[in-house]
């Protein structure tokens, strides 16, 4: 069961997902970050033993977010692909299934600093590419997490985890979001992503993502 969370953000309704998305039900958009596909694939050209199957499981994500919510698009805050390596063939073929199971679909990328890297989604995708900002109602849509002069803003970039610390030296790392008025983050969506300890102020609300729902953290 989907355990959104939703929230007021600068006069808008945003849901915010366990499994690492935004919806924005007004837009009827999707919005992911950091998706990194191919990460795995090109630790493994440099002959690194990393895990197979993130590239399947990353889809299959997308697949049930879809499935689940009314989406007439597709935003991704950048790093759709992680490296040249994730246009190898095999990887393409399978990006190519799976946007065919999705056909009408509008699909925007903001550019990343790891897709400049990669290079543009092969077009055969039909993937709108964007340079950032790209200025969407009250917001700026971007990768990188910097102020924008007149509207608050979305990002990546930072895969932003925060450490729940227990009374008897517990630590648990989750994926978060937070959500402040001038620059918001979103976690990484990908498989294989890592992620950064943040310690944000006081200001700033601060979402965990897991165990299939969201919640606020009080501090």
């Amino acid at each position: 069961m989907d355990q959104h969370l939703v929230i007021e953000h600068c006069g808008e309704t945003l849901w915010l997902l366990p499994d690492k998305a935004l919806y924005w039900p007004a837009r009827r958009a999707l919005l992911v970050a950091d998706v990194h596909i191919g990460k795995a694939a090109s630790y493994r050209a440099l002959h690194q033993p990393v895990p197979r199957g993130t590239t399947d499981a990353t889809l299959a994500r997308l697949d049930a977010l879809l499935a689940t919510h009314d989406c007439e698009q597709l935003i991704v805050l950048g790093d759709f692909l992680h490296a040249r390596p994730a246009r190898a063939p095999a990887i393409v073929a399978k990006l190519m299934a799976w946007r065919q199971r999705h056909d009408a679909l509008r699909i925007i990328l903001v550019r990343g600093n790891h897709d400049r890297h990669a290079g543009d989604p092969p077009a055969a995708l039909g993937i709108e590419v964007m340079e950032e900002p790209w200025l969407q109602g009250p917001f700026a849509l971007q990768h990188e997490p910097t102020a924008h002069a007149t509207h608050p803003v979305l990002a990546g970039h930072v895969h932003p985890v925060f450490v729940l610390r227990g009374k008897a030296r517990q630590r648990l790392r989750l994926p978060c979001f937070l959500i402040d008025s001038s620059v918001s983050l979103l976690p990484a969506f990908g498989e294989f992503t890592g992620g950064w300890t943040v310690e944000p102020d006081s200001a700033t609300r601060v979402y965990l993502a897991g165990a299939e729902q969201v919640w606020a953290v009080q501090r």
